[in-house]
């Protein structure tokens, strides 16, 4: 089977550099089963279902001379383990030896040679749990058919449902002069499709104008309530430590919360549970600013990129599914120091969105199977990926999981932590997903420029206690899973990075 890929897949393909790998990933930590689980199960269990995600078997092949766009071809040399990899942790097996060990996984590059995916088999963590650490790249995604290998192997219950692997036959790889035929013909049916071609792979794809455009309606500026598209492109961010030249590693940090807090802060407050995270994202940040010693006003704002599924006449819905994911422009309002109003003003500049009618409530988008949080946290890093680095500081996505328990071959999955790539000029990331009860935080830094990455995830959990006390409750304790791993295993270390210290270099 051959496909001819889209412009924009094209697109992250051309972007990405060394210094800006365009993969999303994921870490999940697991509890196993009283039968174990193991590398030879883990492989198993993909073997038999990996042909639900077709293009997991396929590779990209350019066409000479670049007269059309690369295409998807079957992969004829196509093995499992060399994407289904095992490696462990040195004893004790702690959180922070997990994040470092992550971290370097995600720092490296894709090879363009295979299929475009890796994934990760880590045993020796503290307690016995297994984590499962995956990296996918954003081309291999898209808003009609993406599904991510984590749908693939999850089920609903502690026994796996049952599946038959499909006798696969990869299709005959087309030669060179097959490829520059097809292309050559493409070109006599249209004429136009070589400068198509040409712009399309030009390495900042020339989408920005057009994508800036779409903002329209969907830009918010939390100063002066709904701004313009057109100045929210042309007011270039402000000097910031979230700004920075990127170097090809990446330091990594991850939160744990409990969803129960947000939506007591929604029930006393009014909003959505968005935009209590949002909130907390603010506060977050405003804290770590503080430990760096930059100066914040009560007007200062911080510019994210907060990704949202959207519907409606304008939005191109197909099968009763949400449209595509749409960038949204969110001023964070950092320099206020009051917990409670930060979350008014978030919810005003929601609320403009909202009224549009074309946003997608959380309960549309967990019903969806094809748009489960891996897939949506990846079209919500593409949606980042047509805008200028000037138009935002950091981009934020926030995708609603199931709240039940899932399962990999009789394996708990316990947490998930999202992780985005980094934008490029973009010292930081933040992806959250809910699952289970918990909210789960993955913050992804350059590693030279966000030394302490790991105090934006202690400050998330302050912020959202602070909120929690604001509405007259008391936090609620990490999610049942990891609170009974810590107490079986007090060697553990807690889910934070260590604190760095204001005067610290970065």
């Amino acid at each position: 089977m051959t496909e001819r890929m889209s412009s924009v897949d094209v697109a992250f393909l051309h972007r990405e550099s060394r210094t800006a790998p365009q993969h999303v990933g994921g870490l999940a930590v697991f509890t196993a089963p009283p039968h174990g689980f193991d590398y030879d199960r883990l492989v198993r269990l993909l073997e038999e279902r990996i042909s639900l995600a077709p293009r997991y078997r396929q590779k990209v092949r350019p066409v000479p001379a670049h007269l059309a766009h690369p295409m998807w071809v079957d992969d004829p040399n196509f093995d499992i383990t060399y994407h289904v990899r095992r490696s462990a942790l040195p004893r004790p097996g702690t959180d922070e030896q997990l994040l470092e060990f992550c971290s370097r996984i995600q720092s490296r590059l894709l090879d363009r040679s295979r299929p475009l995916w890796e994934m990760y088999l880590v045993e020796g963590l503290a307690g016995g749990r297994i984590a499962i650490v995956t990296k996918t790249h954003e081309a291999m995604v898209d808003e009609d058919a993406g599904i991510d290998l984590a749908q693939v192997i999850l089920d609903a219950a502690p026994a796996p449902r049952r599946t038959v692997e499909a006798i696969w036959m990869p299709g005959p790889e087309p030669t060179s002069v097959d490829l520059l035929r097809d292309a050559l013909a493409g070109v006599v049916r249209r004429p136009t499709l070589l400068v198509d071609t040409a712009r399309a792979t030009a390495r900042d794809v020339g989408s920005t104008l057009a994508r800036a455009t779409s903002l329209a309606g969907g830009v918010t500026s939390l100063a002066g309530g709904l701004a313009s598209a057109g100045k929210a492109v042309l007011r270039r961010p402000q000097a910031s430590p979230l700004h920075a030249e990127l170097g090809e590693q990446r330091r990594l940090a991850i939160a744990r919360t409990r969803l129960a807090d947000y939506r007591s802060v929604r029930d006393a407050f009014g909003g959505t549970v968005n935009d209590v995270a949002l909130a907390v994202v603010s506060g977050a940040l405003r804290g770590w600013l503080l430990s760096r010693a930059q100066p914040l006003r009560p007007a200062t704002s911080v510019r994210a990129l907060v990704p949202v599924s959207v519907t409606g006449a304008n939005a191109d819905t197909r099968d009763g599914r949400p449209g595509p994911v749409r960038p949204l422009l969110v001023d964070l309002p950092v320099g206020e120091p009051d917990p409670v109003l930060r979350l008014a003003q978030l919810r005003y500049a929601m609320a403009s969105h909202k009224a549009s009618g074309r946003a997608v409530g959380a309960d549309a988008l967990v019903a969806l199977s094809g748009f489960a949080p891996p897939t949506l946290h990846a079209l919500g890093a593409r949606a980042a990926g047509g805008l200028t680095r000037r138009m935002f500081s950091l981009v934020v996505t926030n995708v609603p999981g199931p709240q039940v328990p899932l399962y990999a071959a009789g394996a708990r999955m316990d947490e998930m932590f999202p992780i985005l790539p980094l934008a490029p000029g973009h010292a930081v990331s933040i992806a959250l997903t809910s699952y289970d009860g918990g909210v789960y935080f993955g913050i992804n830094g350059d590693r030279d420029a966000m030394r302490d990455v790991g105090l934006i995830a202690e400050m998330i959990e302050e912020s959202l206690a602070e909120l929690v006390t604001a509405a007259g409750g008391q936090a609620a304790p990490p999610a049942a899973a990891t609170r009974s791993s810590r107490a079986r295993h007090p060697s553990a270390a807690p889910s934070r990075s260590h604190r760095i210290h204001p005067s610290d270099p970065v």
